[in-house]
């Protein structure tokens, strides 16, 4: 009985530790939108739930090298959303790497903010739907720091007409377009 406390004790500081150093390293990025805005529209839940493609992002310690980024979120019976995100390192050909996580609605913020778990019960990122397609064709997905920005497409390759305009308005909400890093789908 005793064994099993202090390795639940050390299983504990080594999540805590981990989830230190990643919220370290977060804040010693560079943040590209020192005033992120609040998301300027209510999400539909059943409408944005899907195969989301990355189609750009400010590049980031977890993606380093991944190409072919995808975002698959589903509803689970328990009311949060199931996530799983793919990447194909080096290359859109080149070996596939997914995690899965969770991630919670935050109360009275119009279903645009979720917490987003990828270490059991620690919910420790921010995920703001800060502006989508009325269809729900594209998004673009912030956090309050400003560091992480990512713009994502229904579509694995949309025209270049919309990618300008994803650009441009990401640029509308503050973000600095000379960060932004296309991803290759």
């Amino acid at each position: 009985m005793r064994q099993q406390s202090w390795i639940k004790i050390v299983a504990t500081c080594a999540v805590a530790s981990t989830l230190s150093f990643l919220q370290v390293a977060a804040h010693a990025s560079r943040s590209g939108n020192d005033h992120v805005p609040e998301p300027a529209k209510a999400v539909d839940l059943s409408r944005y739930v899907g195969k989301w493609y990355e189609f750009a992002r400010y590049e980031n310690l977890f993606e380093k090298n991944c190409e072919g980024v995808t975002a698959d979120y589903e509803k689970r019976d328990d009311g949060l959303i199931k996530v799983i995100n793919t990447c194909h390192e080096g290359s859109v050909s080149g070996p596939a790497r997914a995690i899965e996580g969770k991630a919670k609605i935050i109360p009275n913020s119009r279903d645009a903010k979720l917490k987003v778990s990828f270490f059991g019960p620690f919910y420790v990122g921010k995920y703001w739907v800060l502006d989508h397609a009325d269809d729900y064709s594209w998004s673009i997905v912030g956090e309050p720091s400003g560091i992480f920005l990512w713009i994502l497409t229904r579509d694995a390759k949309p025209s270049e007409a919309l990618a300008t305009e994803l650009i441009s308005r990401a640029t509308q909400l503050g973000y600095d377009a000379s960060m932004i890093r296309r991803t290759k789908q």
